[in-house]
């Protein structure tokens, strides 16, 4: 009976996780799979070791941050030597699974990643630790493949699981029935990321810019998707202090993209899943100075979106850091909603999008691999 550990740290990786863990329970019902997730992954039958949520140090800094990771490092420590898995799966947050990565491997373990750091945009020198530390690698894009292959590094191309996460297709009329919304009027989507940090500082830019938009039309309706990582005690009182009443959907990102008509969305796997939906949206971020100033030095890539990068050119706007403002996401949500033939035309390069991801079967193609190793 395999013994698999599955690792993430992010509220996307959980739901990534929770779809390999179904795979590989499709492929071998007799596996045994425990993990650090949240709660996607352990209805899908992992046992969680560590909470994701609790486990988590982004968003803490200084002398804090330092002493939790730490002691994060060996706690993890512990976990690969406490018992004899056949196999370890780290899923994306290269941040800390490539340092977890060095004690899975110093412990003798066979370890995969999957869903790799994106090397290609940014820090290619990862591609030595990775070398180093993992056993295979599992891309999801197809020219991700070429770039391990010329390393050494064993990699196989599964496609991307974002097409397991969303469903083929969304009846928007029922799914605004259930969250309570009129089936005809504007309606637009609100995602400001699965982390404590980022919604501190994109909720309020994205509650501006609704502000904006619902003194331009009144009988706009705002739905906002919670990522399971973050707390009701830190949405509700960003919630509180607007103008704007807005409807909080938990844990259903896909269908609250689809009953919208726009989405404004925090950069990150999202706006990749609003492409797969279908759904225009308008892509954000912001950051610290500092930090937006070391990134500089090191992306090589001229979006930071993924819809962009996997369609090779601009498809949907992206407004980072200055421009990253309530009244430039305002701006930009009224001249796609109101000029029709900008609004179909991203329609269309958005399905385009998603067919250049592939079929379905990321998460089966995956536990495949990692089951055939297992059985080595």
């Amino acid at each position: 009976m395999p013994r698999i550990l599955i690792i993430t740290g992010e509220a996307s990786g959980d739901l990534h996780g929770a779809n390999l863990a179904r795979a590989l329970k499709a492929h071998d019902p007799q596996v045994s799979l425990s993990g650090i997730g949240g709660a996607a992954m352990e209805a899908a039958g992992v046992r969680l070791v560590r909470e994701m949520g609790r486990f988590d140090v982004i968003g803490m800094v200084g002398p804090l941050a330092f002493a939790a990771i730490i002691q994060r490092f060996f706690a993890m420590r512990r976990l690969f030597r406490a018992e004899s898995w056949d196999a370890v799966v780290f899923i994306d947050h290269p941040g800390l699974n490539l340092r977890y990565a060095y004690f899975a491997k110093a412990a003798g373990l066979r370890v995969f990643y999957y869903i790799a750091p994106q090397i290609w945009a940014w820090r290619p020198g990862r591609i030595y630790w990775i070398k180093k530390r993992v056993d295979h690698v599992l891309v999801i894009l197809p020219f991700e493949k070429a770039i391990y292959d010329e390393a050494g590094i064993r990699c196989t191309f599964v496609g991307h699981p974002i097409l397991d996460v969303v469903a083929p297709h969304y009846d928007p009329k029922s799914l605004r029935t259930r969250f309570g919304l009129a089936p005809e009027g504007r309606v637009i989507a609100l995602l400001p990321g699965s982390r404590t940090r980022e919604v501190r500082v994109l909720l309020p830019i994205l509650l501006d810019a609704a502000e904006k938009l619902a003194h331009r039309e009144p009988e706009t309706k705002f739905i906002l998707a919670q990522a399971s990582t973050i707390q009701d005690n830190l949405l509700q009182p960003l919630l509180r202090q607007s103008a704007v009443p807005v409807t909080v959907v938990k844990e259903q990102a896909s269908e609250v993209m689809a009953v919208s008509d726009l989405v404004l969305v925090a950069s990150g796997t999202a706006t990749l899943q609003a492409a797969v939906v279908g759904t225009p949206m308008v892509l954000f971020y912001q950051t610290t100075a500092l930090n937006f100033w070391i990134a500089s030095f090191f992306i090589r890539v001229k979006w930071i979106g993924l819809v962009n990068l996997v369609a090779g050119r601009s498809v949907v706007p992206e407004l980072i850091q200055r421009e990253a403002t309530g009244q430039r996401l305002y701006e930009e949500a009224l001249r796609i909603l109101e000029d029709r033939s900008v609004y179909d035309a991203m329609k269309q390069s958005l399905v385009k999008v998603r067919a250049a991801l592939g079929e379905p079967g990321a998460s089966s193609r995956a536990a495949e691999v990692v089951l055939a190793s297992c059985q080595e």
